[in-house]
């Protein structure tokens, strides 16, 4: 039964709120999630938003002239109290939701966005920000002072300030329906993952070609599901993907897929596309209100790439490329399926199972088979070997901490010289409770000041398949490099370091992704794997010729990965690319349109459909989903400087990527950073080598 907001909000007195207390009590100031009660999020959000009012009036009233130093850096010290309940809250409904979160969100969401909305807007404290802006060369300011005032102008004028109080009105309500708008979209796609399909199977003969440990996972999940003794497929990647790689069930593994692919698209009552179109349409308008053609014409202004036109061609140079190499692909796996006496064309469903099949038999290799070597565990210890050659961290579990969830597990992180770094919370495996995907955020972010370091407090989240019985979880390639993936925000997240927090780890859309798939390179280097994959029965070292095999297969099926995430890149940019005055009504013939317009081979779909793309309509990543190909070409050429240095640990270079990649970057200029690093601009080829686009 849902709990109503009323009794969310008065449950428990105010003076037992954990959230105003100075010190949490616990281990490294991390969260007393025992401790936190639904009772205490309102009140925490609404006494948060005071204190910041209080501080902007402070800052407002004072009658000396507006100065850096009792303007800029009063308004950079808000939002203390606001960070630590929203840090919690809003990382616990993603990672483990429940109908009482969902309540509490409609209420907060707006309240928080209106208050961002009434700061950014506050015409007072804009004229003292821009007071200091106007005369900011006169002021002797260091370069980071100097990034941290230019960035708060912007920040201002890209939110409205110089609108006038009509047009500001207009825009604060946008905002406000645009969050809700956004909590609506992640809420169906969970329901509709978690509820609208199961493939439920009750013969064993419908079991064919399955693994031995994707068995006993679809038996467990029956178990859990009141089916004891049949084995349950469920929509979330973990259970889906290894059934369409084995399974030789054509007509099953269509009908998966189908249902995968239809997510939020069952005109019911989780069906996102009213949603859709709602968002992209108050998008444009925010756009056209501040001055922009389209919603992605004013996000790529901020990034790295600057302008829509450099996007659009970055995308249009390797699309060809991609594209093509699907075709061959495509060509290689029907004539395989041929000589294996499949006569059927093959299908957009029946892609995994054929890019399995003909893996093996041109590598040899299988995903079942590499996954006996991936015990999460292992490949945890591996993924802390790496950051201890490279940077000399050390990694200890941490028994006495507050947990959110009992699946979650808790870290102290260490400098070489056994200084405390952070704290790495890790939540490996899939339930219902947590949102599709992976990702990395914080519960307290690092700052430095005069009073010393604040370290961070980060948090890794994914959706692995779980153990079963007294079997490990093991998992598939791909979940090892997701791993590394995430890992490498939370490297980026504990090595940032800067005085302000507007600047320190604050990054662009488009270098966002750098960091964490720069560290996805490590995972198949021979001298990484063989640290961390070792057969879950025997304990044996993979051998050599598996590790042969596994590198010369890396750009197999590549065409095939490149080509749906660029589709989904591009649908992300149409969607955000329409203009005010633009008029859609079929979310479907839209999406349909424009991948009509890149000629998108119809075996392959874009990897987020519009339905269930949370990325761009829940996730932060509208007009950006471009920004992991773009960071992609950095990171390749990144990583580039390690190998040919022939010491992939190279400590000289590792020291030169920590301090200007991931610790600068942020106050300084991302580029000019890079440089520092690298010596030259980043070059495309690392980037085509690695991806198999050369020829």
């Amino acid at each position: 039964m849902l709990t109503s907001l009323t009794m969310l909000g008065c449950e428990e007195s105010a003076d037992k709120n954990p959230f105003f207390e100075k010190s949490y009590g616990t281990p490294f100031e991390v969260p007393p999630f025992d401790r936190i009660k639904f009772s205490h999020y309102v009140p925490a959000f609404e006494k948060g938003i005071e204190q910041d009012l209080q501080t902007i009036e402070l800052i407002t009233s004072n009658r000396a002239e507006a100065t850096f130093e009792n303007t800029i850096v009063p308004l950079d010290k808000t939002g203390e109290l606001l960070s630590r309940v929203s840090s919690v809250f809003f990382n616990l409904r993603e990672s483990d939701s429940s109908d009482s979160l969902s309540i509490i969100a409609e209420k907060v969401l707006p309240m928080v966005t209106g208050h961002a909305d009434n700061i950014l807007m506050n015409k007072a404290l804009f004229e003292r920000v821009k007071t200091v802006y106007d005369k900011r060369d006169a002021l002797g300011l260091d370069s980071m002072q100097m990034r941290v005032l230019e960035l708060y102008y912007r920040d201002f004028v890209r939110n409205g300030a110089l609108l006038d109080e009509n047009q500001q009105a207009e825009l604060k309500k946008i905002n406000e329906r645009l969050s809700l708008l956004g909590m609506t979209f992640g809420k169906n796609l969970l329901n509709e993952t978690n509820d609208s399909y199961k493939l439920v199977i009750d013969t064993v003969a419908d079991l064919d070609g399955l693994p031995d440990n994707v068995i006993a996972s679809a038996a467990q999940c029956a178990a859990d599901n009141g089916q004891a003794g049949k084995w349950m497929f469920t929509l979330h990647k973990a259970s889906m993907i290894p059934f369409l790689q084995y399974s030789t069930k054509a007509d099953l593994r269509k009908e998966i897929y189908t249902a995968y692919c239809k997510r939020a698209d069952n005109n019911n009552e989780n069906d996102n596309k009213k949603t859709i179109l709602e968002i992209v349409n108050l998008s444009a308008r925010k756009a056209r209100l501040l001055g922009y053609s389209t919603y992605s014409d004013y996000v790529i202004s901020a990034n790295m790439a600057k302008t829509r036109e450099a996007v659009d061609s970055f995308i249009t140079r390797i699309w060809p490329s991609e594209l093509a190499k699907a075709k061959r692909e495509l060509q290689a796996m029907q004539a395989y399926s041929y000589a294996c006496r499949n006569y059927n064309k093959i299908e957009a469903a029946d892609w995994w199972y054929w890019a399995e099949k003909l893996r093996k038999a041109k590598y040899d290799l299988d995903e079942k088979t590499l996954s006996e070597y991936f015990s999460l565990n292992n490949v945890r210890e591996g993924l802390f070997g790496v950051a201890n050659k490279l940077y000399g961290l050390t990694f200890s579990l941490l028994d006495s901490v507050p947990l959110y969830n009992p699946q979650a597990e808790a870290y102290e992180v260490k400098e070489a010289d056994g200084t405390h770094l952070g704290v790495l919370y890790v939540d490996w495996y899939t339930r219902a409770t947590k949102s599709a995907g992976a990702w990395c955020t914080t519960f307290r972010n690092a700052i430095d000041s005069p009073d010393g370091r604040t370290t961070a407090v980060v948090s890794m989240v994914c959706n692995f398949t779980p153990p079963v019985g007294n079997e490990p979880s093991l998992i598939t390639y791909d979940d090892v490099t997701t791993m590394f993936h995430e890992f490498g925000h939370a490297l980026h997240f504990m090595f940032a370091k800067g005085n302000y927090k507007r600047t320190c780890g604050n990054v662009p859309n488009d270098y966002v992704e750098m960091p964490s798939q720069f560290m996805e390179h490590w995972a198949v280097q021979p001298e990484v794997l063989r640290t961390y994959a070792r057969h879950y029965k025997t304990g044996e070292v993979i051998p050599d010729d598996l590790i042969e095999k596994l590198r010369k297969s890396l750009t197999f099926n590549q065409g095939f990965a490149c080509t749906e995430y660029s589709a989904a890149a591009i649908l992300d940019l149409n969607w955000f690319g329409i203009t005010a005055d633009s008029v859609v009504t079929d979310v479907d013939k839209f999406e349909a349109d424009a991948m009509e317009r890149i000629n998108l081979m119809k075996e392959i779909l874009p990897r987020y459909r519009s339905t269930y793309f949370s990325h761009i309509f829940d996730g932060g990543y509208s007009a950006g989903y471009y920004v992991y190909r773009w960071s992609e070409v950095l990171d390749a050429d990144a990583f580039d400087a390690f190998e040919t240095s022939d010491d992939i640990f190279n400590p000289d270079l590792a020291c030169k990527f920590r301090k200007h990649c991931l610790e600068r970057a942020g106050n300084f200029d991302e580029m000019g950073e890079y440089l520092k690093f690298r010596g030259h601009q980043p070059t495309v080829e690392p980037f085509l080598k690695n991806r198999g686009l050369e020829d």
